[in-house]
């Protein structure tokens, strides 16, 4: 799916899923969370992330001191090393990378620090944890750039 694509129709569905996760009731949070991550394994059994990477290109994910340590280590620097050479402080005073694309995004969407990726990135889109409804918000804004998400989020409302 072409990004730009994926942008408008994320706003064109922004109104309905907003709506959609307003009117859940308080019974129905399990549900929700049994749902969600049968339809993460689904999708994401059908997306083809490498094809994609838009998450890599335009996301700058929280660096915590703890992943400044992994990808020390991958990278056989000091910790001080990476965050001068990657990394700048943002205006909640995260860690997060100077520029984008990610700097370990290789030119065929391979992480080089794959195995000591930051958690941020581990984690991404967050639609196979735990009391999803609490990051309902979020999941809509991550519409917006993973394909995988809009997916989900639309069989979500058909099958619910």
């Amino acid at each position: 799916m072409d990004i730009q694509q994926l942008k408008e129709l994320a706003k064109k569905a922004e109104p309905s899923n907003k709506a959609f996760f307003k009117c859940l009731k308080k019974n129905q949070l399990r549900e929700l969370d049994d749902t969600i991550h049968a339809l993460h394994e689904e999708v994401f059994d059908e997306v083809d992330c490498l094809e994609c990477a838009n998450c890599c290109k335009s996301l700058g994910p929280r660096i915590t001191d703890r992943d400044i340590d992994k990808i020390a280590g991958a990278l056989r620097k000091k910790p001080h090393e990476i965050v001068a050479t990657y990394l700048r402080i943002d205006e909640d005073g995260d860690y997060v990378f100077k520029s984008m694309p990610c700097p370990f995004l290789m030119s065929d969407n391979y992480c080089s620090i794959y195995s000591d990726r930051p958690k941020a990135c581990r984690e991404y889109p967050h639609t196979d944890r735990k009391k999803f409804i609490q990051i309902a918000n979020l999941t809509i804004k991550n519409s917006y750039t993973c394909p995988g998400v809009y997916e989900i989020l639309e069989r979500l409302k058909k099958d619910f």
